[in-house]
């Protein structure tokens, strides 16, 4: 990984010059100022506020009295370690510091070494002092209640000295659960009184050996040392009193306590070397391409960082940022670092993406969040499809609130001409096919781990209601006697049609697959057999006289910009290498109209999975090479359709480079199904049925391939050439 990592020679003289570092709740963005101050923006995946905003958990400041802007500087984000390391040095005076975030314990951790004593301060460095009135452009942070009425106010934090020990948090005074379910018509929902939001309180408790209280919200060792450390513990306690949250920190910092620093040390370093010991991909070329081909390795492995550093959380990964937003000092945009374009609230479309990475890198535990997420949410959208469609089962719209509700203001609060239920926003009205999609990242996962626990808990659990769903949903038949999806919308681009591709293509993939599921109930297996079998063929035309795939038939509202005929390529992967009628997928891919390689666009995958090589090798090279011009991170992408850093335009590529190196469907491993002759590659991957693969592609030879277990060699293929 060494070659992956990411080294600086200046500080920063901006926000957004920071390096990230996380353990898969919490995270920090890290820089050194000009002033050589070391400046720590620390986050966390679940600190939502009372407008249902992901905030930051608050900002730290270490002054030295030899400030870190010296002659000779260097910062590094070490990748094997999951750690920062920092370096000054300017005639006898030597600073190191390393920062990191536990991986196994809520801990942000600083430690320091000096080769003459120096004297070091904490400070605390809120902006949440008061309240805070959201006005103008500043309101989309918080998309969702931005076009209500009433003022929208952040409260502020509480910070305190102790002795000590400098103690802060935000606690929800307020919260929109309530205003959200009685907009919806949803205020006689039995769980009303189980507010997400209300009273969660999240903050930090920083201390260090010899640091003392010297000012308010500000730590200070009591003499010159040589060596020092600053911890800071982070929690977040929903629905909480102020000392119910302290006492919860307390008791998380008696735990970390009792561990030694030398050995929570290693532990994190173990953590991190086993991450990276369990998957990689490590490409390079020679010639007039080695450079662009260097990005794609790096690019590769900084955005599975990013996606560790975030991906363990109580919630998912948010794409618009992750939890690592900073100060935004754009003249459109000059805000705080809590802001985010596109708000708090997830967006499926979008979310979905960094979580088709996670099969192949063997990344499983990522993925939990994701899915607690719908299964926490299922008895109130069962509620609500019960009463706005008199039937069972559920649905979860395109853009919802974590707890599975519209936000507002795509739900729209002028009600009088519209039926409960009915968005005023045409661009997810009918957009529902998330939850299929959701099914099929379950059954990829199934098929990679073979895991019980999710089988049984989550993934027949979640399915069920979804097939019962779309059983009872859609009553109106063809003349053919099959299912008329109708009023439908294909993704947000055609807002008006029948029988839209995400849809068809979507059950046609599913429903087969869950059918094979052992331990699924008979009346289940009968609902998935009875929609299967009247389902409608998938959605076929022709453009410039040949015969394609199409997104849908009556197409209007030509809004966005998604390939929704693609759909059938991936995520629901119907057409494809070795699969019939390739030439409808080829056709559509042709004339496909909107082409970018970039944010969400999932062209490279499925140029990847046509096996178009050239076209996937240019892409995927494109998106990894893209620099954000304000970004020193080189892979803080974006805004492209959504925030920095973008999470889909990273995780598009990663998952296009997996299905150019290895494509899996049913029992056939294909490896090299669309990979350059010119590239090499080392890599270890993972694949279906507990399968691991590791080997390295030299000059167009396979220099060695292992599989294991040794008995599953039989199931992987070549690809064309190999």
């Amino acid at each position: 990984m060494a070659g992956c990592n990411v080294v600086w020679t200046s500080p920063s003289d901006k926000p957004t010059g920071t390096m990230p570092i996380g353990n898969g709740d919490i995270g920090a963005n890290v820089r050194v100022n000009p002033a050589g101050e070391l400046v720590i923006l620390i986050s966390k995946t679940d600190a939502v506020s009372e407008n249902g905003q992901l905030l930051k958990i608050g900002r730290l400041k270490l002054r030295f009295s030899e400030p870190l802007a010296m002659q000779e500087f260097r910062q590094e984000l070490s990748l094997e370690r999951g750690a920062i390391v920092i370096s000054a040095k300017q005639g006898k005076t030597n600073i190191a510091l390393e920062v990191r975030i536990d991986a196994n314990n809520p801990l942000v951790v600083v430690e320091g070494e000096s080769a003459t004593p120096i004297d070091v301060e904490v400070v605390y460095d809120g902006w949440r002092r008061q309240p805070f009135t959201l006005e103008g452009d500043y309101r989309s942070a918080v998309y969702g209640i931005m076009k209500r009425k009433e003022p929208i106010i952040t409260a502020p934090d509480v910070g305190e000295t102790r002795k000590d020990e400098i103690l802060w948090y935000h606690r929800n005074p307020s919260s929109i659960w309530r205003e959200t379910l009685a907009l919806q018509a949803l205020s006689d929902y039995p769980g009303i009184n189980s507010d997400p939001l209300l009273h969660n309180t999240f903050g930090a408790l920083v201390s260090g050996d010899g640091f003392i209280s010297s000012a308010p919200e500000t730590l200070k060792t009591n003499k010159p040392v040589r060596r020092f450390n600053v911890n800071a513990v982070i929690s977040s306690v929903p629905s909480a009193t102020p000392e119910e949250w302290e006492k919860d920190i307390r008791a998380k910092k008696a735990v970390i306590d009792r561990q030694s620093a030398k050995q929570r040390k290693q532990l994190h370093e173990q953590y991190w070397k086993s991450r990276w010991d369990a998957h990689y991909i490590i490409v390079d070329a020679k010639g007039d391409d080695a450079e662009q081909v260097a990005g794609i390795t790096s690019g590769y492995q900084l955005q599975r960082y990013v996606n560790l550093c975030a991906g363990r959380g109580a919630l998912p990964i948010k794409f618009n940022g992750s939890i690592f937003t900073v100060d935004s000092t754009t003249a459109q945009h000059p805000f705080d670092p809590d802001y985010r374009n596109w708000g708090g609230c997830y967006w499926f479309q979008n979310t979905r993406l960094p979580y088709w990475t996670m099969q192949y890198s063997g990344d499983f535990d990522l993925t939990k969040s994701l899915y607690d997420m719908y299964m926490k949410a299922i008895p109130l959208s069962k509620f609500r499809v019960k009463k706005y469609y008199g039937h069972e089962g559920v649905q979860f719209p395109e853009t919802m609130y974590f707890w599975g509700t519209y936000n507002n203001d795509n739900y729209g609060y002028d009600r009088s001409k519209l039926p409960d239920g009915l968005t005023e926003n045409t661009y997810i009205r009918y957009y529902w096919s998330g939850v299929i999609e959701l099914i099929a990242i379950m059954l990829e996962e199934y098929d990679f781990t073979r895991d019980e626990v999710l089988l049984k808990e989550t993934l027949l659990p979640f399915a069920s209601e979804v097939v019962m769903f779309y059983s009872r949903h859609y009553t109106q038949r063809t003349a053919e006697g099959k299912i008329l999806f109708s009023p439908a919308q294909a993704l947000e681009t055609y807002q008006s049609c029948i029988q839209p591709m995400p849809e068809i293509a979507g059950l046609h993939f599913v429903l087969p697959r869950l059918l094979k599921l052992d331990g699924a109930d008979e009346a289940f297996r009968q609902t998935c057999k009875e929609l299967y079998d009247e389902l409608p063929a998938m959605p076929t035309g022709e453009k410039n006289g040949k015969q394609s795939l199409v997104a849908g038939y009556e197409l209007h509202w030509l809004r966005n910009i998604e390939n929704a005929e693609l759909y059938a390529i991936f995520p629901y992967r119907m057409f494809g290498l070795g699969k019939p009628d390739i030439e409808l997928a080829l056709n559509a891919f042709d004339e496909r109209a909107n082409r970018p390689a970039q944010g969400w666009q999932q062209n490279a995958i499925q140029a990847a999975l046509l096996g178009l090589t050239d076209e996937a090798a240019a892409m995927v090279k494109s998106e990894f090479n893209t620099k954000h011009p304000d970004s020193r991170f080189p892979a803080f992408w974006g805004p492209n359709y959504d925030w920095v850093p973008d999470q889909d335009h990273g995780s598009v590529s990663m998952r296009a480079l997996q299905n150019m190196l290895i494509q899996s469907d049913n029992d056939t491993i294909t490896m090299f199904p669309a990979w350059p002759k010119e590239w090499n590659v080392k890599f270890k991957l993972h694949a279906p049925q507990n399968t691991v693969i590791e080997g390295e592609l030299r000059d167009g030879t396979v220099v060695t391939l292992k599989v294991t277990p040794a008995e599953r060699k039989d199931a992987v293929v070549m690809g064309t050439g190999y």
